[in-house]
């Protein structure tokens, strides 16, 4: 018989065994409620000393995953789906909504967490949302995965790659990192949501020796700047930028490049992940597409999910998983 508890700090939650990457784990999510969000953990554990934990945020009924924008994947902490049950039974108690998002289907992840919700007597909508670009190196080396790339991409690395200075920093230096957050500045990219947090957590992957950062500069003046980590045999494309002036210069083409010849020859990693997002250029590099769900279960016990359980059912969409 499993027991479930909840608790609003995640002091409570142990080191995932199975964690796979920067989004799995417990200092990820302790980085998410030291910014500002207020989580809210069940937690479940049985007899045979199996643990099972949903890290959540939100109140008064209305639950969501704890993310933000930086994730590429939110999961449970552990996969046991019994226990994703006994949570899932609890939390109709006093939820009448749970939004999971962005739910990989690596592992049978999003399969799991809806059948454990329907079971338990949530009706459940589950769809693609997003998709994830990822690169299966499959034992090459970068001379042969570069051979395999568009012409295009690989002429404009050959013509321009001597025109801009790349320097990849394996640690934390906080003068590249203001590199990084000027090119970031006077780039095409959107206003950075929370850069202190990103800040942050590039610090620690740097103390941790997981961090990729890259730095194009032409005639000593950045240009051009990507942060990527590494574990697991795995390299995540966290951020990547370049000044519009310098555009004629191909340097973001140039650093993504240096840093796949970093990772492929020297982390010997197994793959690249470049986030979430469809942008046509990601095809470029990648070769893999995956789906990223959310996964949104109303309570047809509590009338506050009512109102939007009638639109669901009056526009139905099919369910994904």
């Amino acid at each position: 018989m499993a027991a479930v508890s909840y608790h609003r700090t995640v002091n409570v939650l142990q080191a995932a065994s199975d964690a796979v990457g920067p989004f799995d784990r417990v200092e990820w999510f302790k980085m998410l409620e030291d910014s500002g969000h207020k989580p809210l953990i069940a937690l479940a554990g049985d007899a045979n000393g199996r643990d099972q934990a949903l890290v959540l945020e939100g109140a008064a009924g209305r639950l969501q995953s704890l993310a933000n924008w930086y994730a590429f994947t939110w999961r449970p902490i552990g996969n046991d789906p019994s226990l994703m049950e006994a949570i899932a039974r609890s939390l109709r108690q006093s939820a009448y909504r749970v939004t999971l998002r962005p739910v990989p289907e690596e592992n049978g992840v999003a399969a799991i967490l809806c059948r454990a919700f329907r079971k338990s007597g949530w009706h459940v909508r589950c769809v693609r949302s997003d998709v994830n670009h990822v690169l299966r190196v499959g034992g090459r080396t970068f001379a042969q995965y570069w051979g395999g790339r568009p012409g295009a991409l690989r002429t404009a690395v050959s013509r321009k790659g001597g025109r801009v200075d790349v320097q990849v920093f394996r640690h934390f230096d906080a003068d590249s990192w203001k590199s990084f957050e000027a090119v970031y500045a006077d780039s095409w990219k959107p206003a950075e949501g929370d850069p202190e947090f990103l800040r942050r957590f590039a610090r620690a992957e740097g103390d941790a020796g997981r961090i990729r950062l890259a730095i194009a500069t032409k005639d000593g003046q950045p240009v051009a700047a990507q942060f990527w980590t590494v574990e697991n045999a795995t390299a995540y494309i966290h951020k990547l930028a370049h000044r519009e002036s310098a555009s004629y210069l191909s340097p973001g083409t140039i650093v993504t490049a240096r840093l796949m010849a970093e990772v492929i020859d020297r982390d010997n990693v197994e793959f690249v992940d470049f986030g979430t997002g469809d942008d046509a250029y990601k095809a470029d590099w990648m070769e893999i597409v995956r789906p990223r769900f959310t996964i949104d279960c109303l309570n047809p016990s509590n009338p506050r999910a009512w109102p939007a359980l009638a639109k669901r059912m009056l526009a139905p969409v099919r369910a994904a998983v």
